[in-house]
């Protein structure tokens, strides 16, 4: 089975990144690829081995193509860098919220700030909760937890 951190690993570094993007978009053969992204072929097949690893991309026809699991997680790759756009607006819809600080005037902030309406809605919905997560989103983050002597072992290749 395959871990967060596997998937996220899979994806860390810019150039593995926008090959994941690229086969999500537009499925294209080796030769193309490698010559756009301006990999040496060991990189180009390193980083394709990852993806193909962590479930992100298989080969059919000498093509590859983004897993139906693949297209979940470029869907939530394309949320983060959305996310990254609006950095400094949800910085400062943090410094205003608190307990103390009026629902509906945060609610009207975002509603101002925030035009995604996916990042709108994660917003609203945790405000609704009063900032309180709930036991499955309890239970996913501790898989993301990792132990002092495991995250020691870690290699981190470039």
């Amino acid at each position: 089975m395959v871990s967060v951190s596997d998937i996220l690993s899979a994806i860390s570094d810019d150039r593995s990144l926008v090959l994941f993007n690229t086969i999500a978009l537009a499925s294209g053969d080796s030769s193309i690829l490698i010559s756009r992204l301006n990999l040496t072929r060991k990189q180009y097949y390193s980083r394709l081995s990852d993806l193909i690893k962590a479930g992100l991309v298989r080969r059919m026809n000498g093509k590859y193509f983004v897993t139906s699991f693949g297209k979940v997680v470029h869907k939530a790759q394309e949320l983060i860098g959305m996310a990254v756009q609006y950095s400094s607006k949800l910085q400062a819809i943090d410094s205003v919220e608190s307990p103390k600080f009026p629902a509906a005037e945060l609610s009207k902030i975002i509603d101002t700030l925030i035009s995604n309406s996916e990042i709108k809605e994660i917003l609203v919905s945790r405000q609704r909760n009063n900032n309180i997560p709930a036991e499955n989103e309890i239970a996913y983050n501790k898989e993301l937890l990792v132990p002092a002597t495991k995250r020691s072992s870690i290699q981190f290749n470039t």
